[in-house]
């Protein structure tokens, strides 16, 4: 710290008014403001800024509020201070500041400062009056506080417009996103490619054949269905009857209604009800049948909706093998797709590790595919906008939305030829891999920006911000005077 500043504590540097705040809570508020103009009420604010308005006001003028509970103390990438102005009213989670100096200097002060060792607790912060007066401040010159100031406020007025460019191109990547898939799905990225083949079945046929192996390993599930209740019986009959496979559903066609509900399609392609083409869709275990007591540390992986995000699985909870063995028929398969069932819709992703190595949790279900189906290019299919549509809108629930079987039997696809599935994914994947090195660029710029605007703050509270030419000019000032002085004189200014 420089010769000319002085270091104080927070309470020397500031009135603080904490008598003038007021908790109302929200019902009450909604009461008194209920049937009032916006002109008749003024801002109510919290912890971290406005949470609502009033019909009346408690300070007036200009405070620093700084949060006393449930502020972000240990994310540097928050603010924990703000200004307020005008008439207002503070609940009693934020403490209400004036500088004696310059409550800007203040405001930025406090947003730079390490709150380690300052605030009690773990999951809700809170920093009490007290030690809020023992923290440690660092006082200028005046002159130099509002050089800081408006440096700083150049600063990161230049960040923030940096940072709404990226912004802006990272929402037009997402849009772009939105356009690829929307293309990719109707046939447009395969035109070309499709103009050139000369042996693709047409949809027709394919469904026949898709039929036909659905039959297929119908029968063999029932074979081995057959087989295990005969071991069964030969072994007395000991432990539950194996259970036999569910009989194939038959799915009519889409009505002319429906259609004209869906976008046109190639004529090589065909709108189908899912569960005409999955050879299984399976809602995951009840809450009866696996408890969260049985989880264990290590074992086997179950997917449930929160693990599932841009088409990856990051597994997090297990259960042991013996427990997922018992409850067989919802291991998960190559080429399977997973879909999250509740909440977010549109959480899918394929599944390409070996049979039986992960497990489809209670939150999710699963599609098993035959081989003249991508997993892949279906999971993109059912995670794209219009299919995350049509999810929520037939699905139920008032606070978290819900789809079944049933809805999902009855999604409609569009079906095509597996070489065609296959290009798709070709032309997708070329295209949003340079959206996802983009994506990287902007999201390492952010993050670029925010160490910037905190190496801003640092320099500044060390005295390094401006330069000579800067520094002499705050010398020139009437008012300047070694911050120790000028702490003396407000000081004693403030002796009754």
């Amino acid at each position: 710290m420089r010769d000319d500043w002085v270091e104080c504590s927070l309470l020397d540097a500031c009135d603080i008014y904490d008598n003038l705040r007021k908790p109302i809570n929200s019902k009450e508020r909604a009461n008194r403001i209920k049937g009032k103009d916006t002109s008749e009420l003024f801002p109510y604010y919290g912890a971290t800024g406005q949470v609502g308005y009033i019909d009346d006001y408690l300070t007036s003028g200009n405070f620093v509020l700084v949060g006393e509970d449930a502020a972000p103390f240990f994310d540097l990438s928050k603010d924990v201070a703000y200004k307020i102005s005008g008439k207002t009213w503070v609940n009693n989670h934020a403490h209400i500041l004036k500088s004696k100096f310059n409550d800007d200097f203040l405001k930025h002060y406090l947003n730079n400062f390490n709150y380690h060792g300052f605030v009690s607790g773990t999951t809700r912060l809170k920093l009490t009056q007290g030690r809020l007066k023992t923290i440690p401040f660092k006082v200028a010159p005046l002159p130099e506080q509002r050089a800081i100031v408006a440096k700083i406020e150049e600063l990161f007025s230049s960040l923030d417009n940096g940072i709404s460019d990226l912004n802006k191109a990272s929402a037009q990547l997402k849009i772009y996103r939105q356009a690829v898939l929307k293309k990719a799905f109707t046939g447009e990225l395969s035109k070309a490619w499709r103009a050139k083949q000369a042996n693709l079945p047409t949809a027709s046929e394919l469904l026949q054949q898709i039929q036909t192996e659905r039959q297929s390993h119908h029968q063999q599930q029932l074979t081995k269905w057959q087989e295990a209740v005969q071991l069964w019986e030969d072994g007395g009959k000991e432990g539950r009857k194996p259970t036999k496979p569910r009989a194939l559903k038959e799915f009519p066609s889409l009505t002319e209604e429906e259609l004209a509900m869906l976008p046109t399609l190639p004529l090589e392609w065909q709108w189908v009800k899912t569960g005409s083409i999955c050879q299984k869709i399976q809602i995951g275990p009840f809450g009866t049948q696996l408890h969260k007591h049985e989880y264990v540390e290590m074992g086997v992986p179950i997917i449930n909706p929160k693990h599932i995000r841009n088409q990856t699985i990051n597994p997090q909870i297990f259960i042991s093998k013996s427990k997922a063995q018992s409850l067989s028929q919802y291991f998960l398969k190559t080429n399977d797709i997973i879909v999250g069932r509740r909440g977010e819709m549109g959480r899918t992703a394929p599944i390409t590790i070996k049979e039986n190595n992960w497990f489809c949790g209670t939150g999710s279900l699963f599609l098993r595919l035959g081989a003249m189906l991508c997993g892949k290019f279906y999971s993109l299919l059912i995670s794209e906008r219009r299919t995350v549509n049509y999810l929520n809108k037939m699905g139920s629930g008032t606070t978290m939305t819900n789809v079944n079987a049933t809805i999902v039997n009855n999604l409609p696809l569009p079906l095509l030829s597996l070489p065609e599935q296959q290009q798709i994914i070709q032309e997708i994947e070329s295209r949003l891999s340079v959206c996802d090195n983009i994506e990287q660029t902007i999201t390492a710029s952010l993050a670029k920006a925010e160490a910037l605007r905190q190496s801003i703050l640092k320099k500044a509270f060390a005295g390094e911000l401006l330069d000579s030419t800067a520094l002499a000019a705050c010398r020139n000032e009437a008012d300047w005077q070694p911050a120790s002085e000028l702490l003396q004189q407000i000081n004693a200014e403030q002796k009754p």
